[in-house]
């Protein structure tokens, strides 16, 4: 059985089960309206709308909460959804960090080690992206993404990663 709620440990951060306790430290994070700016809840940065999102993070039995490992700080949140042990997949989203963990390493070394648990279960892993959030689209190409196509829903396109051939 797929474990939605792994503790995993990299070099820069560490992602661990997401609890309710979380909530306050997790507003905070999510206070930067520039990091919703091309969400389809732009005012997620408000602590009465994030709590919606954290809620059902929560109620997902998949949410991680990210913190630095240099800091202890919480830094954003993630979670594994949908898993498809027919299709032998898993879609990993519902990703925010921090504005200045953007662009770099910290967002990929989450990827990593999320994609490294996922390959222990399934073969491809899938991510949804709002067609004009450019920036999700480039970070999800940048870790390997295919664009497999447009969501049934037509405002999300589909990407999946392969785990490697053994």
């Amino acid at each position: 059985m797929f474990d939605r709620q792994p503790h995993l440990v990299g070099r820069l951060i560490e992602a661990r089960p997401l609890e309710a306790s979380d909530f306050e430290a997790l507003a905070a994070a999510a206070s930067d309206p520039l990091i919703w700016e091309l969400h389809p809840d732009r005012d997620r940065h408000r602590p009465e709308v994030f709590r919606v999102f954290f809620d059902d993070q929560l109620a997902s039995g998949g949410g991680l909460v990210v913190l630095d490992r240099n800091t202890g700080e919480v830094i954003g949140t993630s979670r594994f959804h949908g898993y498809d042990p027919e299709a032998s997949e898993i879609e990993i989203g519902w990703t925010f960090l921090v504005r200045r963990y953007w662009g770099g390493a910290y967002n990929g070394e989450l990827k990593s080690l999320m994609l490294c648990h996922a390959f222990q279960y399934v073969k491809h892993v899938l991510f949804r992206v709002r067609v004009g959030n450019l920036r999700s689209q480039r970070a999800v190409e940048k870790i390997g993404g295919v664009s497999i196509g447009t969501c049934t829903d037509r405002e999300s396109f589909s990407y999946r990663i392969s785990a490697p051939s053994a």
